[in-house]
């Protein structure tokens, strides 16, 4: 039946945090592949997961947007910077970059954000987001080089009003210094433990997103439907997709006009797939 194809790729197997935003195809993998587009990075490669094992899109799946991915399960909630050690051997001594699967990102200069991060010799970098409650969140303070000044968990009077939000850029000694943290008073390896290594070393920079930025913590059902409600308003307005895979893959070179044409043709009865053959016919 054709009709199986209507509601495609949002009826891909995924987990709960690739619920909508606005029917996404993609799941919580999106932000990493957005990152490694716009910072350039190498092959994108590995997927944490906490809690079960995630499903997967198939090896092919990976293959037709030219990127692969590897996955290691984290059995148990016991903190962010677990993943550090879980992931060693594919890490290998290479810098990397840490993603929350719940947080979603946009604005006109990420990517260029993105590869200033990349671009570190050494050290760290934390993306950071001027909010209304900062007593809710981790918060940074900076001096005029963008160098991390000062780190405060959940203050109750805050010297900032910049969140430090889940991205998370690392050099190679990440995994060394993951080591030496001890679990918290609630058992976890904490990221902001991490975090304080790399301010203690002074080479933790700090990336302002500032006006024209949006970021969206997805890790409830109000803020997943807030961020749905975003993402479908700025597509419907612009008629433009964001976090586009295919779309991604195409105006990175890793697939071309062809291929996603290719892709596009099994969705040609949705607006999802109208909308690929449309960006295929337009760069033509």
């Amino acid at each position: 039946m054709r009709g199986h194809r209507r509601a495609a790729p949002s009826d891909y197997p995924r987990r709960q945090q690739a619920a909508p935003p606005h029917l996404r195809q993609a799941d919580d993998l999106l932000p990493l592949i957005g990152a490694h587009a716009g910072g350039s990075q190498g092959d994108p490669g590995h997927h944490h997961s906490r809690g079960p094992a995630p499903v997967p899109r198939t090896p092919r799946q990976w293959q037709q947007w030219g990127i692969s991915f590897s996955f290691t399960v984290q059995p148990v909630p016991d903190g962010l910077a677990r993943a550090f050690l879980i992931g060693a051997g594919f890490l290998a001594g290479e810098k990397c970059c840490l993603v929350q699967g719940d947080n979603v990102f946009f604005g006109q200069g990420l990517p260029e954000a993105l590869a200033r991060a990349v671009g570190l010799e050494r050290g760290a970098a934390v993306f950071a987001y001027r909010v209304s409650d900062p007593e809710r969140y981790g918060v940074v303070t900076s001096d005029a080089g963008w160098n991390a000044a000062a780190i405060e968990e959940k203050p109750k009077a805050p010297t900032s009003n910049y969140a430090i939000t889940g991205l998370y850029f690392y050099d190679e000694h990440v995994v060394e210094y993951a080591r030496t943290i001890r679990p918290s008073a609630r058992g976890e390896l904490e990221i902001t433990d991490l975090n304080e290594i790399y301010l203690a070393r002074g080479v933790l920079k700090v990336e302002r997103l500032g006006r024209g930025f949006a970021w969206l913590d997805t890790g409830t059902h109000d803020t997943l439907i807030q961020a749905t409600e975003f993402v479908r308003t700025v597509e419907q307005r612009q008629g433009l997709k964001i976090g586009c895979v295919e779309e991604i893959a195409f105006r990175t070179g890793r697939i071309d006009r062809a291929q996603l044409k290719s892709l596009a043709l099994p969705m040609r009865d949705n607006e999802y797939g109208s909308y690929l053959l449309r960006i295929a016919e337009e760069e033509a």
